[in-house]
């Protein structure tokens, strides 16, 4: 059974990452950045950097390099480095320097000065709550909305007649994506024409913001990136060491090599922001939901990039409920730009609801799974599409039984000097799709390449091309020469949103029926080996009047060397028909020490219903990467953001981030439904589910272990401490 395709390369060392390529010529950029937060650069005396030993150039505000804002149709503008001379954070991209060697342009940098006129600089989400700002318009939706019972004036009185409630305010820390790969590039400028090599989200959108910015023709620039170290949202747009790189090459006419320090990935690139929400539930003394208030506030970057929609990709779906009231507003702050990070918008919103129907469970002293089911919705509240197909009570009924739901009790457990709880979370995630084209060209070796541009970023899609290809085929999967990461390849959609495997692998059905319908054709026509004759394929082979040859004899016998065709796929009527998603359980066993307060997560369970599951080994380990994300943000990350906007923990050293130590053997189970109203393979996302829930449910296993309930993450000891 093929399980990973690109698995020998990478576990060999072999897999070529953007930054491994080295040549003829090559110079190396490091990026210099501010040490304010907000202000204007006066001067940047570079006299010395440019005498130092190696440098070949030295570039600023004041002597920038060939460079515009980027934009591309799906991200818009896109921020360059060196266009003016605003700071607006600590550590934001202002210099670059480049020299002959990496430790010659590292010790040239430290030689630059630079003084600014500074600024009153705003860096706390508490402190700029006042003025917090509405946000834009989220998922089609407006920063505010209600959806009120007939003869409800106001979520308020919903919640006043209602015999149950429950209301608190929940916070969750700023994050970094923390990818092992830092971002860099390659540079090379040659007969006109820019190759980068880059780790990036989708290499056909890297190109375009590349030319924009370059102000070049898109056929003028090429973007490689074969293999991706990690990206969760952060490599989506260009990062500075690309554009910076790409400019440097074609002014010196030598290749560029750079890459962010570790330090500077904390402050150079872009995260998660961090988010403060108020939630207040109304329920009758049964459980059922009267009543969903949802107030959500995040943090965002002085140019507001990104808003992290809480309550928008939570509140406004997850439950069944007469009345609704959710509300988002950002509050820019003069620190490193925000945006997607794995399951933006339901990693922290999940912690804020699911904290809060547990806290409801207690008040009505109900199992905190049957409450959850009395009120799983067969719809988005207030809208009409039902979801195609929804299998989430399964996951909970699967997921209780075998994690041993029956035997929690409501203050927990002891054994020994631990106090041990058990939590549990609903984890949902929009299904979507982005427009993919594949190409597919059937080989007279009887091999069938499958192209697409789009990355894998460890997701497991070379694969997915490899099983899917061979499936639509009808050829084994060691046939199939799978390819990805070039921006000359036909267009494959963001390696994001968990869309990969739902939008290229439908492309990939329908090039295979062309592809097969083109074969055949060529078969039957005149003068070819089944001339006039009714041809079928089946098995990679042609079939006609009680003989059979393979696709690749049928070239040979045409003097073909290939058959080429591409298939393209897009979202459409579907979306006016249901509403999609993925739904999972996630059930968390936590130990607290008695003595120290350490916690501790001893079990871990996710049962998911993602349609189906095309590649279950990579599904798994998909999961289970999300899952131990989740303890990461419950128990371990955080970003500390000091007064003057520096990043007290931006490093690996104080960031914290679990290790195998922290984590348990983590069960993954899924439910498996095809959903073929969602695309013709039948498959929902899977990669960012894993994570959505998790922070919600250790935070619940704690409460049920110590009765105390901590509304912010991550959670320290101190929090856990019993009051005297």
């Amino acid at each position: 059974m093929l399980t990973r395709v690109d698995g020998p390369l990478k576990v060999t060392g072999r897999a070529g990452y953007g930054l491994d390529r080295t040549l003829p010529g090559m110079v190396y950029g490091y990026v210099v950045v501010s040490t304010i937060a907000h202000g204007e650069i006066e001067a940047m005396d570079v006299t010395a950097a440019k005498s130092a030993p190696g440098v070949v150039g030295v570039y600023s505000p004041f002597d920038p390099l060939a460079l515009r804002t980027a934009s591309s149709p799906m991200f818009g503008e896109t921020w360059v480095p060196l266009q003016d001379k605003e700071v607006t954070y600590y550590g934001q991209p202002i210099g670059f320097v480049v020299a002959e060697t990496f430790e010659q342009a590292r010790d040239a940098a430290m030689l630059v000065r630079v003084s600014y006129r500074p600024r009153p600089a705003l860096t706390s989400l508490a402190d700029g709550l006042a003025t917090a700002e509405d946000a834009p318009e989220s998922r089609g939706v407006p920063s505010s909305l209600a959806v009120l019972a007939p003869g409800v004036e106001s979520i308020e009185d919903a919640l006043a007649a209602s015999p149950v409630v429950v209301e608190a305010t929940y916070s969750t820390a700023t994050q970094n994506h923390a990818a092992m790969e830092p971002h860099s590039a390659v540079a090379v400028w040659e007969d006109g024409v820019m190759t980068v090599y880059s780790g990036n989200q989708a290499s056909h959108l890297h190109a375009l913001e590349l030319a924009s910015a370059l102000e070049l023709e898109p056929s003028a620039v090429h973007s490689v990136n074969p293999f991706v170290g990690g990206a969760f949202g952060g490599k989506g747009r260009t990062a500075s060491p690309a554009f910076l790189a790409a400019a440097a090459a074609r002014a010196l006419g030598r290749p560029v090599k750079a890459a962010l320090t570790r330090e500077q990935v904390f402050t150079a690139t872009a995260g998660r922001a961090a988010t403060v929400q108020k939630i207040a539930l109304g329920a009758e003394r049964d459980g059922t939901l009267v009543a969903l208030r949802h107030d959500s506030w995040c943090s965002t970057d002085a140019q507001r990039s990104f808003v992290e929609p809480t309550s928008h990709g939570t509140s406004r779906e997850w439950y069944a409920t007469r009345n609704l009231a959710i509300s988002q507003k950002m509050v820019p702050l003069n620190i490193p730009p925000t945006t997607f990070m794995r399951a933006p918008g339901e990693a922290p919103g999940s912690f804020a609801l699911e904290s809060a129907i547990d806290e409801l469970a207690v008040a009505l002293e109900m199992d905190p799974i049957e409450l959850r089911q009395r009120n799983s919705s067969t719809a988005p509240p207030g809208k009409d599409l039902q979801w195609s197909s929804k299998h989430l009570d399964e996951c909970f009924r699967v997921g209780a039984a075998q994690f041993g739901w029956t035997g929690r009790r409501p203050g927990g457990r002891t054994e020994g000097d631990w106090l041990v709880g058990m939590g549990a979370a609903t984890a949902m995630f929009p299904a979507l799709r982005f427009p993919a084209t594949v190409g597919i060209t059937l080989r007279d070796d009887d091999t069938a390449e499958v192209a697409t541009s789009g990355a894998d970023p460890g997701t497991g899609l070379l694969t997915v091309l490899s099983l899917v290809g061979a499936e639509s085929l009808d050829i084994a999967p060691e046939r199939i020469v799978p390819q990805l990461g070039d921006s000359r390849l036909p267009p494959g959609g963001l390696s994001g949103g968990s869309t990969a495997t739902a939008s290229v692998g439908t492309a990939i059905m329908i090039a295979a029926n062309q592809a097969i319908d083109e074969l055949l054709a060529l078969a039957s026509a005149p003068g070819a080996p089944f001339d006039g004759q009714d041809a079928l394929y089946a098995d990679g082979r042609v079939l006609a009047g009680g003989r059979s040859m393979t696709f690749g004899e049928l070239l040979r016998a045409l003097d073909l060397p290939s058959l080429h065709v591409t298939g393209s796929s897009a979202p459409g009527e579907e979306l006016t028909k249901h509403s999609f998603s993925s739904f999972g359980a996630q059930f968390c066993e936590v130990r607290v020490h008695k003595w120290t307060r350490e916690a501790r997560v001893s079990r871990m369970l996710g049962v998911f219903d993602g349609g189906r599951i095309i590649n279950g080994q990579a599904a798994r380990s998909q999961i289970m990467g999300g899952m131990i994300w989740g303890v990461s943000a419950a128990l371990h990350e955080g970003l500390e953001i000091e007064e003057n906007g520096r990043l007290a923990n931006g490093d690996f050293a104080g960031y914290l981030l679990p290790v195998n130590a922290d984590i348990p053997d983590i069960g993954v189970r899924f439910v498996e439904y095809l959903d073929t109203l969602h695309n013709a393979v039948g498959a929902r996302g899977l990669g960012e589910i894993g994570t959505v829930g998790v922070a919600a449910a250790v935070a619940n296993a704690i409460a049920n272990a110590t009765g105390i309930r901590v509304r912010h993450i991550p959670i320290m000891i101190e929090d856990l401490l019993p009051e005297e």
